[in-house]
Parts: structure tokens; sequence; C-alpha cells
């Protein structure tokens, strides 16, 4: 036979105290005497007891618990930052769930219809769109919503993004500097807030020199078309002495590619990317490119998100972060030149 599973009325008669000391010991932010969390804990250890976090949900209408949903772990920006996003959440009393969900209505409804189900506290969408329904829904249900890397005119959710268009900016003054006269941009997903927003920066440098791209590619952000694109903008003539990347996942690509069709880098093109994955810094790739600053990034979306269960009436924030460009042997170094 099963045995009989062991409650807090349980751990409340061995520890000599009240069942609602028994729940205020395991209830993060609850107050509670060093005396009785150290009695409490001493019988929940000895009884084996572990609480019930969906009966305390019930009760106290706090799940505790905030779902992630991303669509794009193929780009190694994501994994880390879902990593770090999980730990900052976990260290603050939340329980985390993740779902995947492609970038699409009819990929990102149904996870959030499943999440909602669950109760959760809160969610953090990352590089993931909001319908305006779903939004409406989500209101609704109380349940707040953080964009993490991606921004929604009119959405209502608060959002958290590095400075986007100040990024592609830097870029463009960076290869201008370096005495490029022939740029290419293989841009990120114009889909997504960040492809545009780069796109826009850069191209808004680049004519403040008064140049303008030799081409613009959509790549999707995938590697694939990524590779394609670069042999196209590779038989242009003249060829580019330059190509700036919406993000590193696809500047990978774009370098691999070019050493497969034997051209030097940087010697005949500069290679910039976005993002600054720990994969940009290895020796086969050494990649020039914009950081992302992450911990300050997960840093602001953990903290928008929990004020923001803390305080429903709270006004949505649209927060965005300025990164370094992260200088190696990917690009031409205009002489002097620091970030």
């Amino acid at each position: 036979m099963a045995e009989a599973r062991i409650t807090s009325q349980d751990v409340a008669r061995l520890a000599g105290v009240s069942q609602s000391a028994v729940s205020r010991v395991f209830t993060p932010g609850a107050s509670a005497s060093k005396a009785t969390i150290a009695k409490v804990r001493k019988a929940a250890e000895h009884l084996g007891y572990r609480p019930n976090a969906l009966a305390r949900a019930m009760i106290t209408g706090k799940s505790r618990i905030i779902g992630l949903v991303v669509a794009y772990l193929d780009n190694q920006f994501y994994p880390v930052a879902l990593e770090r996003i999980s730990n900052a959440l976990q260290a603050s009393g939340y329980h985390v769930l993740v779902f995947m969900a492609s970038n699409t209505q009819d990929g990102i409804e149904p996870v959030v219809q499943e999440l909602m189900g669950y109760q959760v506290d809160g969610i953090i969408t990352a590089s993931v769109a909001m319908s305006n329904d779903l939004t409406d829904r989500c209101a609704a249900a109380g349940i707040p919503v953080v964009m993490f890397n991606r921004g929604q005119d009119g959405s209502g959710h608060s959002a958290v993004t590095s400075a986007n268009v100040e990024g592609g900016r830097k870029v463009a003054d960076f290869l201008i500097a370096g005495g490029h006269k022939h740029i290419a941009h293989i841009a990120g997903w114009s889909g997504s807030s960040t492809g545009r927003d780069r796109q826009r920066g850069f191209e808004e440098g680049l004519a403040a020199h008064g140049q303008t791209p030799v081409a613009v590619i959509d790549g999707l952000y995938d590697r694939q078309v990524a590779a394609q694109a670069t042999r196209d903008v590779m038989a242009l003539t003249p060829r580019p002495d330059a190509i700036f990347v919406g993000n590193d996942h696809m500047a990978f690509a774009v370098l691999d590619t070019l050493r497969s069709m034997g051209i030097s880098v940087p010697g005949e093109v500069s290679v910039v990317g976005y993002d600054d994955v720990p994969l940009a810094a290895y020796g086969a790739y050494e990649l020039t490119t914009v950081r992302q600053p992450l911990n300050r990034m997960v840093e602001a979306t953990v903290e928008t998100l929990l004020a923001k269960i803390e305080d429903p009436g709270r006004p949505v924030q649209k927060i965005e972060i300025d990164g370094p460009l992260i200088l190696r042997g990917s690009a031409r170094i205009p002489q002097g030149w620091t970030t």
C-alpha cells in the first residue's frame, strides 16, 4: 500500500507550531521568526515533507510560476539568455516553465493559452510577437507580459531590448571610418523589430556619410538564407568590401561562405555581426560584433515583470540598453579607433 501523503498539518504537529506558520515558512516573501523557520524545516526534513505548490496557488491566487516562451534557439544568444532569466527568476522564488513556439500567431496562441491554464503569474516572450487578441486575453486574466529582445508597437506590453538603432549606426560609422566604399547588409528578419531597427540605424548611419548600402537582403535569421545572400552580394559589380550582418548566427554562415569562396576576411571583405554570442570570440571566427548587454537586459526584464506582478497598475515600460562594438579580427580596424 502507498504511504499516506505528509501534509503541512503533520509538520505543524511535529514542530509544535500552527499550520499557518508552516505555510509562512514555505511561502517566499512571507515573514516568520528564525526559531520558527528552524523548527519547521527540521520537522519537514524529518517527515520528508514537500510543500504543494498547486494547493498554495489555489489559496493565495499566486502560482509563483513564470512562463518563458521562445521561438528561436538556433541562435546561441537565446539559450544563454534563457538560462540567465531562469536563474534570476528562481533566485526570486519563482518556478519557470519554458515553452517553444513557432514565430507565427498559429504557433504562439496555443502556447499562451496553455500557460494561462497553468495560472502563471507572468509571461516573458523572447523573439516572439503577440497578437492584439492574445494581449487582450492576458490583460483580462491579469497576467503581465514582458517582451525580451523584441518590441511591438501598440502591444500594451513592456519590452526590453538593446539599443538596436544606435547599434546599427555604430556599425556604419565604424565601417566608413575603415575606408569601406561598397557596403552590403544581410539584415535580420524584417518581421522583427530588432531586424528593422538595426537596418534603420545602419542605413541612417551610412546616409550621414553620403553612402547607401550596395545591397540589403533579408536574411530571415537563417544560416542557409544568409549563406546564399553572401554568394549573391559577392556576385555584384563592384563587389562589396564589407558586410554588416543582422546577427551573429547569420554572420558565422557569412564567414564560412566567404572562406569557401576563397575570399580573404578581412583582407578583401570586412564582416560585422550583432549579439556577441560566445562563439564570436572563438579563434575560428574572431567576429567583430555589437554586444547585446545581456546581463543588464535580463536584470531589467525580470525587475520589470516582478514589479508589474506586484503592482498591476504600473505603466508599460520600453527599455533600451546600449551595448558596445567589440573589435576582433573579422573587420578592418580604423587607425586609432576605440569602442
